[in-house]
């Protein structure tokens, strides 16, 4: 690799190279690291004057893009040069000044901060040091789809979550918690993953509750395309029948949302028109500021109100499940999670190209796992592109789950300080991230919603990573199922056995996942019998601690952990056997698609939830405390 390609990676936060888990060094090569610079939008020059420009640019400025200040204190700043200054905070409000030697400023009140000078923007991050960590709680993860049983068939919705909310709240859990609810691809029937989202910062329409839906009751596993055109149907017809009183409140509704809700409610009616993903689309249509894309909007202006109607009502019916868990005391009522990455061919791609990098996926460097790599096809945001906008993309997103969740699960939260980028073609690298700024940002949001966060550190955890998260005040993931040395557990974590990409407890034991490996010629028979005997291993070392194989055993031993939080899967609760999703296939594995089999109410008095409650209570877990939603 030349000085210059090398100089201009490592300023762009290029990583050299990494360790994987046997400790083999694994260098980014020129060509990757061309890939990626490409990406990012900084291979149009030759790199020796792109990293010319990028330096006089940074020495231009008189203060750095961020900095992050803790909430309340009031900061002295030193410029390169004094000049006049002007603060505009997050509420409005405004500040002027000049600055000498050093800039004095107010106190600043909790958020994101504009202070401009010499016309350059500077953004402060106004974060509480940390956040509070939630009372000893529990509560209960369940798949939303899933949620109907066979007989009455059709796909879970948000009056369904509502109702199971209220009835789990009543056993004494603290919270319920689902998969990303983000807005997915209605046009488009196999696009079922909730870890695939169209729009991470809108919500799915897919699970909106609509009186007098048609269903075809009967299949035991969740039929998306009839399901969700039968609900589709529904709520067009729903629309055309708004009451004056209706249009009013959506048109507060819209305003409210402003330009960002207008445009991806055109992205949506496209989408209707034009296939869901907007990469095939007419070339003069893939700008959201193309004179093609206003026309279509000035001429459908009921198919755009319709898709801005659908977030009225999805946004409605959730504030209504955050009510229901209010109402019944839980302390952090619904526990939404949210996604890594969005797809590259969404409504948040389409809406905001400059924001995301373009021929790369987020991915996960080669493990024992996936020993060629994962590409997730999700596009990453670029790093300079996000601290250019003041962050306020990423604050959006979390505002937008904030506002119905009390507990909030940030998937793949290593995301923070690196991402594996993954080009179209070859091996990936590392990017480093701005963890100290996106860190702050989490705080913000979390505390003025007055929530909780859990942050997902599974697998080859970046040093210093875990610190940061503690000191910050976001809690671990714990698993049994792989640490069953459950009383050395830190106490800033949330527990559960295992997660959805894993099997039920029931399963687990069984080695039910090791038979599917199998069937679908992922592993040879042979291997088989030797992971099946390592299975078995496993599960008398959880029962040594547990002190029995039973699940209210390996519950009992979560409960008594140190762990703040505990989360019940809801399969484990009802002793079902298959796990919801099965990393690495698409297809040849029913993902997100099996059902619970029980109904909200009979979910909610189940013997094995009243026994779940129970062992919660003899360890002093109790919902009466903690974070609340709102």
């Amino acid at each position: 690799m030349s000085d210059a390609l090398a100089a201009l990676s490592r300023h762009a936060g290029i990583l050299p190279g990494y360790r994987d888990l046997t400790g083999a060094w694994h260098e980014t090569t020129p060509e990757v690291t061309r890939c990626l610079l490409s990406a990012m939008g900084l291979a149009d020059a030759p790199p020796a004057e792109t990293l010319e420009a990028m330096k006089a640019a940074e020495a231009a400025r008189p203060l750095p893009d961020w900095l992050v200040i803790e909430a309340g204190t009031a900061p002295r700043l030193a410029p390169k040069t004094g000049d006049d200054w002007r603060l505009e905070l997050e509420d409005g409000s405004v500040a002027e000044g000049r600055a000498g030697e050093d800039l004095a400023l107010p106190p600043l009140p909790l958020g994101l901060h504009r202070l401009t000078m010499a016309g350059h923007e500077t953004t402060l991050l106004a974060a509480p040091a940390s956040l509070p960590l939630p009372s000893r709680g529990w509560g209960v993860t369940l798949p939303l789809y899933g949620l109907r049983d066979a007989a009455t068939g059709g796909l879970g919705d948000y009056d369904d979550l509502r109702a199971v909310v209220s009835g789990i709240g009543a056993q004494g859990a603290g919270f319920v918690g689902i998969n990303p609810i983000h807005a997915g691809f209605p046009t488009d029937p196999g696009a079922i993953s909730p870890y695939s989202p169209s729009s991470r910062r809108r919500f799915s329409v897919a699970h909106i509750a609509c009186a007098g839906e048609g269903r075809v009751p009967g299949a035991e596993l969740v039929e998306y395309p009839p399901a969700v055109a039968a609900r589709l149907a529904c709520l067009r017809a729903a629309f055309a029948a708004l009451t004056p009183e209706d249009a009013v409140a959506l048109d507060a509704f819209r305003k409210a949302g402003g330009p960002d809700l207008q445009r991806f409610a055109i992205h949506q009616a496209l989408a209707d028109r034009h296939g869901p993903y907007w990469t095939d689309w007419p070339a003069d249509l893939h700008s959201p500021d193309s004179a093609a894309v206003a026309r279509f909007a000035a001429e459908h202006l009921q198919d755009v109100a319709f898709h801005a109607w659908l977030q009225f009502r999805a946004e409605a019916q959730l504030a209504a499940v955050a009510e229901a868990g209010r109402a019944v005391g839980m302390a952090q009522g619904l526990y939404l999670d949210l996604a890594v990455g969005t797809h590259p061919a969404g409504a948040e791609t389409w809406a905001d190209p400059g924001l995301f990098a373009q021929g790369v996926s987020l991915g996960a460097p080669p493990d024992a796992f996936a020993p060629q790599g994962q590409a997730w096809n999700l596009a990453p945001m670029i790093p300079a592109a996000l601290a250019a906008r003041g962050f306020r993309p990423l604050a959006e997103t979390l505002r937008a789950q904030l506002k119905f969740a009390g507990l909030l699960r940030i998937d793949h939260i290593l995301g923070f300080d690196r991402a594996f980028w993954v080009p179209q073609d070859g091996p990936g690298a590392y990017v480093a991230m701005p963890r100290e700024a996106l860190l702050a940002v989490a705080r913000i949001e979390a505390a003025g919603a007055g929530a909780a966060l859990v942050g997902e550190d599974l697998g080859v955890v970046p040093d210093g990573l875990q610190a940061a998260l503690a000191g910050a005040g976001i809690m671990g993931c714990r698993l049994a199922m792989f640490s069953p040395d459950t009383g050395h557990w830190p106490e800033a974590v949330l527990a559960s056995f295992g997660t959805h990409d894993l099997p039920p407890f029931a399963g687990w034991t069984a080695g039910a996942d090791i038979g599917w490996h199998v069937r679908l010629g992922h592993i040879e028979v042979a291997s088989a019998a030797a992971m099946q005997d390592a299975r078995g291993r496993d599960v008398a070392a959880l029962a040594g601690h547990a002190g029995d194989t039973g699940a209210d055993a390996m519950h009992a031993l979560l409960a008594q952990s140190p762990a703040r939080l505990v989360a019940v899967q809801a399969e484990d609760v009802l002793g079902l056997a298959d796990q919801p999703n099965l990393p690495g296939t698409v297809d040849s594995h029913p993902n997100w698609r099996r059902r619970l089999g029980k109904g909200p109410a009979e979910i909610a008095n189940d013997p094995g939830l009243g026994r779940v409650a129970a062992i919660m209570r003899a360890a002093g877990r109790g919902c009466d405390a903690g974070p609340t939603v709102g």
